[in-house]
């Protein structure tokens, strides 16, 4: 189901009002859609068993280096049995979902789908597709059903993504699951201002650069995520 409207339901949620608001569009009738998506979000992937969330750039094309490790990264995940949960959309979502498609385990695709203004179209390789209007029940859905994330390449929504795992992990808000930045060269200039900035001025701890690994290939994402659920108890 896609969602159509002027603004996105999250701009109208946040957005400071200065008039009385019809009830329909009132902030306590907004409290039902959003219960309403996380009874829906629940009961769909409350049976789906041991899964990683895979995330990247909507816009990183079929040819490119990234898209067909993610493809082989998400295949080799599905062959374990784990299922691969993805924002739905296309480039590096279509193709965590594709590889995890081509995998001999069946009904392992998850796409978790965003209503926004641009770019997201739900790609074709969902075993299970769900649609949401808000950001943060879709974000909840990612974190309460994953064992670990792998962050490939992207943008700003990438980057909230891997950020907000590391705060979450940081402040032991959830377990210390593990998270990969996948591609050591797109992320070097990041990690290099984490480290010569955000560290040497105090503002993180030494600590806090063991929530995450940077990897490099499908095999070496794979076996990371593997060895560290096994590790944390996550897996057998």
């Amino acid at each position: 189901m896609k969602y159509k409207s002027e603004h996105h339901e999250d701009y109208e949620l946040l957005k400071i009002t200065k008039k009385r608001d019809e009830f329909t569009t009132s902030d306590p009738w907004r409290v039902f859609r959003i219960q309403g998506e996380f009874v829906e979000g629940f009961d769909a992937l409350s049976k789906l068993g041991n899964a990683i969330a895979i995330f990247g750039s909507a816009r990183l094309k079929p040819e490119t280096r990234y898209y067909n490790e993610a493809v082989k990264t998400a295949e080799m995940f599905a062959e374990k049995g784990l299922a691969v949960i993805t924002g739905g959309g296309p480039g590096i979502m279509e193709a965590a979902n594709k590889g995890a498609q081509q995998s001999k385990n069946k009904n392992l695709s998850v796409g978790c789908n965003i209503e926004l203004p641009f770019e997201q179209e739900p790609n074709p390789y969902q075993d299970i597709s769900l649609s949401f209007r808000y950001f943060f029940v879709r974000k909840m859905m990612f974190v309460k059903y994953s064992l670990g994330f792998i962050i490939f390449p992207g943008g700003f929504g990438t980057l909230d993504e891997f950020f907000e795992s590391l705060t979450l992990s940081q402040c032991n808000k959830i377990p210390h699951f593990p998270i990969a930045l996948h591609g050591k060269e797109y992320w070097e200039g990041l990690l290099d201002w984490i480290k010569n900035t955000q560290l040497k001025q105090g503002c993180i701890s030494e600590t806090d650069l063991d929530l995450f690994q940077v990897t490099d290939s499908p095999e070496e994402t794979v076996d990371f995520i593997m060895g560290k659920c096994r590790e944390q108890g996550f897996l057998e």
